[in-house]
Formats: C-alpha cells, structure tokens, sequence
C-alpha cells in the first residue's frame, strides 16, 4: 500500500509543472513565427510548382514515346497553368504596419478652457 500512495505522490508532484502557465510570446517571437509561417507557406508553393512542372513533363515525355512507337495518345485535359511563386518575399513587421505605433506627441492638454483660436495663436473673436 505504501509503493501505491508513494506513487501516486510522486506522480502528482511531477505533474504540477505541467500545469504551469507559459508567459506569452514576446513580439520577436511572434514575428520569427509569423515569417517562419509565411516561410512555410511558400515553400509548399514551391513545391507544389515543380510537381505541376514535372507532371507536364512526364505527360510531354508519353506523348512523344506513344507518337514514336505509332500509337495514339488519349486528348488531353484542359489544366490551369503551372504558376510560379517567385521569390520568398518575408512579411513586415509588426510596427510597420502601423497598427501599434503610438499616436503624435500631444502639444496642448486635451481638454481646457481656452476657445480653439486661443490654442493656435489667434485673437478671440
């Protein structure tokens, strides 16, 4: 009965990290996996470009083959073009986008007394 409690203790020790909140990612980090994604993305891209090109390589070399050993080749299938992604182009930053960037420095307080012609310099009418 003690092997049972003293495992089951041991147990629930070594599960208390697990349960441990992670902090959350700093903006590097989120912007390393935001280019790692965008990265992946046109890879798959890529590859699957050269797969269009080797398949409509293959079916040129059958149709040659066919057409010298004076058999007839099937018509073939109306396919969209194979169309290449260009080179990887990497998104940019966050603070590029503008999205977080902070607002223009303040040169009057935001609320006050003055009439809006006082504050730039203009006589009160």
């Amino acid at each position: 009965m003690k092997l049972v409690t003293t495992a089951l203790l041991l147990t629930a020790l070594m599960a208390a990290p697990v349960c441990a909140k992670l902090p959350p990612p700093s903006d590097a980090d989120k912007a390393k996996a935001a280019e790692a994604a965008a990265k992946t993305a046109w890879s798959d891209k890529v590859a699957a470009f050269q797969l269009c090109r080797a398949m409509d390589r293959s079916v040129e070399y059958y149709r040659k083959s066919a057409k010298a050993a004076g058999q007839e080749a099937p018509a073939p299938i109306a396919t969209p073009a194979c169309t290449d992604p260009g080179a990887f182009v990497p998104p940019p930053p966050l603070e590029a986008s503008g999205a977080h960037s902070p607002a223009t420095t303040a040169t009057a307080p935001p609320s006050s007394k003055d009439a809006a012609a006082e504050q730039h310099g203009q006589p009160k009418k």
